[in-house]
């Protein structure tokens, strides 16, 4: 029996409505997964390609023929507005067969969820937060609501790979089925995955099945692509010709769009995103309120009515599903500037152009990003805007080299070539998570022995490399920090001083968060920022500028008047983590005399610019450049790992005999420093030192606690300082990479 003929009649119904003339290949390869094996089953094909619904025209199938006496099936969206989407797009396809549909995260209204308790069925769509909440907080309610679970559907599963809340989702997996005396089969769904075979085993931690990976023959697609570079020029003081490398971009049909003295690159934005439906990217919430700001101005100073709209993880539901809906509104023409809170799954319709500003950080970034569009029969199209500073008359070479634009085209080039995205890092020692399991489930449990509770954390897939001699460090630090208390009985309880971290709501999250403050306008809620600055001064969020007029500190609230101007937003750093492919590829565009059909005529000139650059500088060739006297500049051309484990090998080991002062990185481009050696000395003890058995510890500085994670500020310091030299730094990657130095 073919998968249509297998599917339920109220399935083959909605397959007519919408008019779909043939099933595609992964809806076919997932029919035969899921009907007919017990395995978990992971899905990857390009976005749009249907992977929901191929994911879930089978398991509402079988739900037909055999209802679940629970809740039968957890979709868990690692963001709000995915679970939004889909909640629509489900309730549709499940209302002729009576499936429920519920939705639970923080927007979400609490009446909603108190009918799902009361009648716990269907499928049930949650963050890895709010599963955490519930298993926290309705501890005894978990039997009753998924007693019957069968199946979990782990959307975007890439994004969940890589840090601490991929880590606390497989967790609270399986916590959930245990509890629930259930062992439901695992779905994951990805654009965008590295390693599928990596990502199948992560998937299947704890189950005791294997994973199922269709092959789906991806019919080939045409993108779009363009990438142009322009300089920051300040709008009322435009640099001289004499003072320009490359002269400034004249933008083609732009003049008399954007204002006279518009930023270039921004001007660009304005101009093409006109009368159409687009996103523009950018890579930080700060730079999200900047370039807003920016591109409304320009709609006031040409008395045109705003057509630009933002959304990122601080502003408030309101202002984020505002944007959302207009997004979906096929009449509308509005463009939204986003980071990544748009980046995942959200069918926001027919969109028909994205911009980047800058290159990414991430393969998969760029991909997710480039698949918003492409819907509707169109094809995929992303215009990347590289900007950079002028370099000043007398900057040293390696701050003139252009990284964004190489990084820009690495990014491309790399998945063009050779399929690659980046693969998952599952070989972390995550304390701070570790942490976190151990007071949730302690907070869940009530006292627990300490055996029963190692069983209970330490048996965590995810903890496999966690050895229990470091499980009883943790405990010990814990109990003498008061956030577990030993009870007369020998039992383990959450502490005083662990209770006020557990009984907050934020706690749930294993994301870095600051202390945000809520900023409010007269009744609305604009979002939150972190570290007001002081009344009178001004603030940038929402895509407009308010001066602050009040704050309240003890309830964390910020009162404000909208004014008229552009000031920085105050958000937070933004990280980035770069793989060593990358730069290799960077290194690579710069050493070859390669075109690419996807630049623009500036871009085109400034990369020949840099390659002329390089060939006279020799940087592809020569790892270490003399920038005159005895200042040096090191290009490792490592990622960010590897980058991190380079600078402190340098500083510890081959500081004192190199004679290196004054180090200075720009990560991870290059570092530069002062040094008293030759260059065939800096290699020599460079290869001398990389040869000896050091211990990763090492290279982790005297009294040093590199606090990354959530949680680590509570983790025994000899625990972070382990975590960070074998799960953070790439010792391995380094050593490879001075072995081919020379």
């Amino acid at each position: 029996m073919g998968a249509f003929e297998r599917y339920a009649p109220f399935v083959q119904d909605y397959i007519y409505r919408n008019g779909w003339e043939s099933l595609r290949g992964i809806q076919t390869a997932a029919a035969d997964a899921i009907f007919n094996s017990d395995q978990n089953v992971l899905l990857s094909a390009s976005t749009a390609s249907g992977k929901t619904e191929a994911a879930f025209f089978p398991i509402i199938t079988l739900f037909s023929e055999d209802m679940p006496s629970s809740v039968g099936a957890v979709y868990i969206g690692p963001l709000k507005a995915l679970i939004n989407d889909q909640f629509s797009r489900l309730t549709d396809l499940c209302a002729e067969a009576d499936i429920p549909v519920w939705h639970w995260h923080g927007d979400v209204s609490q009446s909603h969820k108190s009918r799902m308790l009361k009648n716990p069925s269907g499928i049930l769509q949650i963050t890895p937060e709010s599963l955490e909440a519930m298993l926290i907080r309705k501890h005894s309610l978990i039997p009753k609501i998924f007693g019957d679970l069968r199946f979990i559907v782990i959307d975007e599963v890439h994004s969940l790979m890589r840090g601490d809340r991929g880590g606390q989702t497989i967790c609270i997996i399986e916590r959930l089925a245990r509890m629930a005396g259930v062992n439901p089969r695992r779905i994951g769904l990805s654009a965008t995955i590295g390693d599928p075979e990596a990502a199948g085993r992560f998937l299947a931690y704890g189950t005791g099945k294997g994973t199922i990976i269709p092959k789906i023959q991806a019919k080939g697609t045409k993108w779009r692509l363009s990438m142009e570079h322009f300089y920051v020029a300040a709008a009322n003081n435009p640099p001289k010709e004499d003072d320009v490398p490359d002269a400034l971009p004249v933008l083609d049909n732009a003049t008399d769009s954007a204002p006279e003295n518009a930023d270039a690159g921004m001007g660009y934005v304005f101009e093409h995103t006109k009368g159409k439906k687009c996103l523009v990217f950018v890579n930080s919430r700060e730079e999200c309120e900047a370039v807003t700001t920016t591109l409304r101005s320009y709609c006031e100073a040409k008395g045109e009515p705003d057509r630009f709209l933002i959304h990122h993880g601080n502003l408030s539901a309101a202002y984020r599903m505002t944007a959302e809906d207009a997004m979906k509104d096929e009449d509308s023409f509005m463009t939204t500037c986003t980071t990544a809170t748009l980046e995942l799954g959200i069918d926001i319709g027919r969109l028909e152009r994205a911009f980047q500003i800058d290159a990414p950080f991430t393969v998969s970034s760029f991909l997710q990003r480039m698949g918003r569009t492409g819907r509707r029969e169109l094809p995929p199209e992303m215009w990347f805007v590289i900007r950079e500073e002028m370099p000043e008359p007398r900057t040293m070479l390696p701050e003139t080299v252009p990284w964004k634009l190489l990084q820009g085209i690495a990014l491309v080039q790399v998945y063009l070539e050779e399929r690659w995205v980046e693969p998952p890092r599952l070989d972390r020692l995550p304390f701070s998570l570790l942490y976190h399991q151990t007071m949730s489930t302690l907070a869940s449990c009530g006292e627990l022995t300490p055996a029963q509770l190692a069983a209970k954390v330490l048996k965590l897939h995810y903890f496999h490399r966690i050895t229990q001699d470091d499980y009883r460090i943790l405990l010990r630090h814990l109990i003498s920090i008061d956030h577990i208390q030993t009870t007369e009985e020998g039992g383990l309880i959450v502490g005083l001083a662990g209770e006020k971290i557990t009984n907050n709501f934020r706690f749930y999250a294993v994301f870095q968060e600051n202390e945000e403050y809520t900023v409010r306008w007269q009744s609305n809620e604009l979002g939150t920022i972190v570290s007001p600055p002081p009344i009178g001064e001004k603030i940038a969020i929402a895509g407009h500028v308010w001066i602050v007029e009040e704050i309240d500190h003890k309830r964390h609230l910020v009162y404000c008047e909208k004014v008229k101007g552009k000031v920085p937003a105050y958000f937070g750093d933004c990280p980035g983590d770069i793989n060593t492919k990358i730069l290799l590829r960077m290194r690579q565009v710069l050493a070859e005399d390669k075109k690419f059909p996807y630049l623009m005529k500036n871009a085109v000139v400034r990369l020949e610019k840099a390659r002329q650059s390089a060939r006279n500088s020799l940087i592809t060739q020569k790892p270490l450049i003399c920038l005159g006297g005895d200042m040096w500049c090191f290009f490792p051309w490592l990622g960010t790992y590897a980058f991190f484990a380079m600078e402190r090998f340098l500083k510890i080991k081959c500081g004192e005999r190199l004679g290196l002062r004054g180090l200075d990185s720009a990560r991870p481009y290059f570092i530069q420093f002062r040094m008293s050696a030759t260059e065939e000395e800096f290699y020599q003890v460079l290869a001398e030192e990389a040869a000896k058995d050091f211990d990763p510890l090492d290279l982790v500085y005297p009294n040093e606690v590199p606090n990354f994670e959530k949680y680590d500020q509570f983790v025994p310091e000899e625990l972070v300082r382990k975590g960070f030299a074998y799960g953070v730094l790439d010792v391995e990657g380094m050593k490879e990479r001075i072995a081919g130095l020379r």
